[in-house]
């Protein structure tokens, strides 16, 4: 059985995964992880979960063995607009590293945010052979902006029947908005942490 996903992090199964895996409904259940706790996890170059520290795997309900060699992406919360997936995306691929807020999903549909740090990890080549991600508490005054932010862009999208238009006019939007307070997204997101 194979799993991957695209370069946006959308779970693409094999039949056989696809019968026993059900993308959870969201409950709008809030659960938190403690301010000294670190999630951690590590992917290859298309997304999928190498290495999940016990941290990750206590607060997604996931097994290890449920998470190994699967997609990050079945951990997407619907909340989440799909423009922010392409900045991280684009970010960490071209080698850069990122600070975004993340709302993610629990295997029982509850739900965790997140303020995640993801590098690249090169070989001794120089070439990105995957990911590494470090997940800490996020500011709860920031993850009410993010909320509202999110919700906007996920607006956008939805105004659109087309998926791929519909992420590029949010992504546009999101571009706009920062550019109209003067920051890159990262820069965004530490303002947010004071």
């Amino acid at each position: 059985m194979r799993s991957f996903s695209n370069s946006f992090g959308v779970v693409l199964l094999s039949h056989e995964k696809r019968a026993v895996w059900q993308r959870p409904q969201p409950t709008g259940h809030e659960v938190f992880f403690g301010e000294n706790e670190i999630i951690v996890s590590k992917t290859d170059t298309k997304g999928i979960i190498r290495y999940a520290n016990q941290v990750f795997i206590r607060i997604s309900g996931y097994s290890e063995s449920e998470l190994i060699s699967m997609p990050h992406s079945i951990l997407r919360h619907p909340d989440m607009p799909h423009c922010v997936f392409k900045l991280l995306w684009d970010t960490i691929s071209s080698g850069n590293e990122i600070f975004a807020y993340v709302k993610n999903m629990c295997k029982n549909g509850n739900h965790y945010w997140v303020n995640a740090h993801v590098t690249p990890t090169w070989n001794e080549t120089g070439q990105i052979v995957g990911y590494h991600s470090n997940r800490r508490v996020p500011c709860r005054s920031a993850v009410a902006e993010m909320e509202q932010l999110y919700r906007h862009l996920r607006t956008v999208e939805a105004r659109h029947a087309d998926g791929k238009q519909g992420m590029a006019a949010a992504s546009q939007e999101l571009t706009q908005t920062l550019k109209g307070v003067g920051v890159e997204y990262d820069e965004f997101v530490f303002s947010l942490e004071r």
